[in-house]
């Protein structure tokens, strides 16, 4: 299948940091704010999941949440992800199915790193899943623009300009 072929099948949507996403998993259980650290408003389910489909043309932007991520590859081309550490420590993962040349199946992304990911190859996309536990919540998404990236990391303009959308 292709990349509208997958949105089509899966009646994915437009997510705000880029490519197309759909919730797949909610946990029916709760955890309580009050056992939650101090990050986090409200309450929050055990854990989340969602589909998510990026397209070589455009990038996920820099954004962060107040969990762990984690990616799961399932089809199409390598995807980069790009990560800046609350330090500041910038790196990059490949994730993918070539394992030989150094891709992995699956990562996760620690909480409170700001991070991105773009499809390396030319009219192309990656399908993905990513998990979120305690479980997602928009109050916990932060997608800072260029600026005010730039601003926290002025050593990474340069990426941090390449990966934002505004």
């Amino acid at each position: 299948m292709n990349a509208k072929e997958i949105i089509d099948f899966f009646d994915l949507k437009a997510h705000p940091e880029g490519g197309f996403y759909k919730e797949t998993y909610r946990s029916k259980e709760i955890i309580l704010s009050e056992n939650l650290s101090h990050h986090f408003n409200g309450n929050r389910n055990y854990c989340t999941s969602i589909y998510f489909l990026l397209t070589s043309d455009k990038c996920s932007a820099f954004h962060k949440i107040n969990q762990d991520e984690i990616w799961h590859f399932y089809t199409g081309t390598t995807l980069k992800l790009h990560q800046i550490s609350p330090e500041g420590e910038y790196s990059t993962i490949l994730i993918g199915n070539n394992f030989l040349k150094g891709e992995i199946p699956q990562y996760t992304v620690p909480a409170h790193y700001y991070f991105a990911a773009e499809i390396l190859a030319k009219d192309s996309f990656a399908f993905v899943g990513c998990t979120v536990s305690p479980g997602f919540d928009f109050k916990d998404f932060v997608l800072p623009s260029s600026a005010e990236l730039s601003k926290k990391f002025p050593k990474l303009t340069q990426i941090i300009a390449q990966l934002t959308h505004h």
